[in-house]
Parts: structure tokens; C-alpha cells; sequence
């Protein structure tokens, strides 16, 4: 994975964590059940589990499968932690509870005061138990954010020539803001006012054809330029050491050959291993429908960061002054959350509506002026390749 800028070096991931989908003694279908009719009890009154159950999909934007899961994962660092929570009552706030509140944080980016005051909590409690959450699944969830094995990239390429004939292709790279209200009479807050005026900081993200992200890279101020975030990542770095996108090339009937890539907009680099689409006006045939092609793969991940934001909320407004050492680490693990419902094929995902994938709304595109003529002569390899193929 790529660096998140801010968070700190973790031990090894235990690898047993991410085999046990279900937390050691507390049934998928009764323990759930249970823990959600009591916690329903005590927040909001609910009576019936069938509501209690709508409810808490409406309110956590996952399944109660995915949910155990979830606990699974972060139960051994959550419960380590010397110092208990409790409701304003004086109740002690279980580990279920702690799950749930976090969750409602992220999902909701409702106030702490909001989600205090609707759960019978202080919002300082609310702030730690998030954050006790965050460092959990930093250590614990980060095997479901890597880059692909040979096997997952074969079928990510076949799945992208699928969708729109490109061959070899294996992902899509985009970039979205992450909106904060900073003071402006603070002039140490100038670094995080981007191009639109906003205080901002930057999420960029390969995608795979099932949104899922491959690698990130955030904590960047808004200001900064795509191409520059790029050519300051690790993946660009190993990319021009020959140790990524180095897997097997497609052999074309002429005896020519093409490398693996990705695809970006026009306000990334022309590299030979990242394509963007053709910017000149009265485009032949073969160019046009080659930019036509590229921007239909790109939706695929414009789809995955409206998503994102969509269903983690905290990151889709304006945050209020975030503490900009802790936002990158909050933005990785509504990453690996993301992923985790992809992983997990939960049913929740399918119910969303389609996504139109404007996940950074009033921003206009940016262009690059960079071109390396060997990304040049690929992407115009792959024009030829594929207005071969077209029917007559």
C-alpha cells in the first residue's frame, strides 16, 4: 500500500484476524441480534428486532454479517487498552457499543455532540471511542488495501477489457478533496487552501474494475497539484524502478507488444504506464473512440470515490478545523471499510443506487502538459490495436 502521510509505522498485521469473520463467542445470528435489540433499547426505545434491524442498516450502511467481522478485527487492540467507557447514566459502554458508536461517527460525520447527546454519551467519549476504533483497524484491517497477487491481476484486466475493451489494463487512477473549515486569519492554514478556494486535503486512489481501492496515497494540502501528488508517491517510484506494473505484457499479431498500465484523467502525466486520454480537438476516429473508452473505465473510479464518500460520511462535507495529523489516518480507515464491504460481498452494497460519480463537486479538471513520448506511442499502439477491432 501506498504511505498515508501522518500515520505512524505499525507492528506486522495478524494475518489469523483477517480468517475469523465472527468474534470468538458472540453468534452472527443471535449475538447480533441480541447486542442490537439491547443497544436500540437503551439509545432510541425500539421494541420489534425486525425494526431494530432496518434501523441499524439505515444507521451503519452495513450488515450485521459485516459488522461481527468488523469486531473481529479490532476486538484484541480495542480491548487491550487499560480505561472503560461509560454512558452519561453511568452504564458501562460495552465493546459492541464502542464498535457502533465509531461506526455511526465515520458513517453519519455527524457532531460528537449530535451523536453524544442521541446516545446518552459525552462527546469526548465519543472522540476517544473513534479513535481507539482507528488505530484498531489501522493495524488490523490493512491486509484488505494492497496492491493485487498475479492471480487478482489477471482477473482484474480481464474484467476491464470486459467492460470497455481496453486489454492489459490494471486500474484506474483518480484524485478527490476532503473538504475542512480552517480559520483564514490563521496563515499557517494558506498551505491547505487549493485551486477552488477551499481548504482542502487531497485523496488519491487506484482503483481495481470492483472499486476496490489498491493504493492510496492522502495528507497532501489541497493546493498540490495531481501530477505532483503522483510523482511524490511510492507507487510512481516503484513504477519507474520497474518493480509495478511489470507483469506479463499482451503480444499483438505484428509483433509488437503491451505493458501492463493504468488510466488517469488529463491531469495526470502521459507515462508509459499511465495513459490519459488524447486533448486535441477534431480527434480521427480511432482517437476518439479510444477516449471514449478511457472515460467510460474512468467512471469506474469516480463511482468508487463518490462511493466512498457516500457511505463514510465524515469525509464527504466540510470537516470542522480536523486535526490535520489525524484526518489522513481517518481517511485510510474509511478506506479499508470500503473495501471490507467489497470483500465481503455485503448485501448492502447492491442497494445503493447508482452513483453519477461527481465526488468532487464544484472542482474543475486540471491538465497536464507532461508527455513522455513512450507513453505516447503506447497509448497510440493501443488506438490502432483497438480500431482494429471494431466491427466495419
Amino acid at each position: 500500500m501506498a504511505p498515508v502521510r501522518g500515520l505512524k509505522r505499525r507492528r506486522r498485521i495478524d494475518k489469523k484476524a483477517g480468517r475469523n469473520a465472527s468474534v470468538s463467542g458472540y453468534s452472527e445470528k443471535e449475538g447480533s441480534l441480541d447486542w442490537w435489540r439491547e443497544y436500540c433499547k437503551r439509545i432510541n426505545g425500539f421494541q420489534s428486532p425486525s425494526k431494530g434491524l432496518d434501523k441499524f442498516k439505515s444507521v451503519f450502511k452495513i450488515s450485521g454479517r459485516t459488522f461481527n467481522y468488523i469486531c473481529s478485527l479490532v476486538q484484541e487492540n480495542m480491548m487491550v487498552k487499560t480505561g472503560g467507557f461509560s454512558f452519561t447514566s453511568g452504564k458501562h459502554l460495552a465493546f459492541h457499543d464502542q464498535v457502533a458508536i465509531a461506526l455511526r461517527r465515520l458513517s453519519s460525520g455527524e457532531s460528537l455532540m449530535t451523536i453524544g447527546d442521541s446516545c446518552g454519551l459525552h462527546h469526548s467519549t465519543v472522540s476517544q471511542v473513534t479513535w481507539r476504533f482507528v488505530e484498531a483497524m489501522e493495524e488490523k484491517g490493512l491486509h484488505h488495501l494492497r496492491w493485487p497477487s498475479d492471480t487478482e491481476m489477471t482477473q482484474i484486466k480481464s474484467k476491464f477489457e470486459k467492460i470497455q475493451g481496453l486489454p492489459n489494463c490494471c486500474g484506474v487512477i483518480d484524485t478527490t478533496h476532503i473538504l475542512m473549515c480552517l480559520p483564514s486569519s490563521d496563515p499557517r492554514n494558506h498551505v491547505w487552501l487549493d485551486h477552488e478556494k477551499n481548504h482542502s486535503m487531497v485523496l488519491q486512489a487506484i482503483v481495481d474494475s470492483e472499486m476496490r481501492f489498491r493504493d492510496i496515497v492522502t495528507g497532501w494540502p489541497g493546493k498540490m497539484e495531481e501530477r505532483l501528488v503522483f510523482q511524490s508517491s511510492n507507487f510512481c517510484k516503484l513504477c519507474n524502478e520497474g518493480e509495478r506494473l511489470n507483469g506479463k505484457s499482451l503480444e499483438l499479431s505484428e509483433g509488437s507488444e503491451i505493458r501492463e498500465y493504468i488510466i488517469g484523467h488529463s491531469g495526470y502525466p502521459l507515462l508509459p504506464y499511465l495513459l490519459t486520454p488524447y486533448e486535441e480537438k477534431d480527434l480521427p476516429e480511432l482517437r476518439a473512440d479510444f477516449n471514449r473508452r478511457h472515460s467510460s473505465i474512468q467512471m469506474v473510479a469516480k463511482g468508487a470515490l463518490a462511493r466512498l464518500k457516500d457511505m463514510w460520511k465524515i469525509i464527504q462535507g466540510v470537516m470542522w478545523r480536523p486535526d490535520k495529523h489525524k484526518l489522513p489516518r481517518i481517511v485510510l480507515v474509511c478506506c479499508l471499510l470500503h473495501n471490507i464491504v467489497i470483500d465481503l460481498e455485503d448485501e448492502m452494497q447492491d442497494e445503493k443506487p447508482p452513483l453519477s460519480g461527481d465526488h468532487d463537486s464544484g472542482y474543475h479538471q486540471q491538465v497536464c502538459e507532461t508527455v513522455d513520448v513512450k507513453g505516447e506511442h503506447l497509448r497510440d499502439k493501443l488506438s490502432l490495436y483497438l480500431s482494429e477491432k471494431l466491427p466495419p
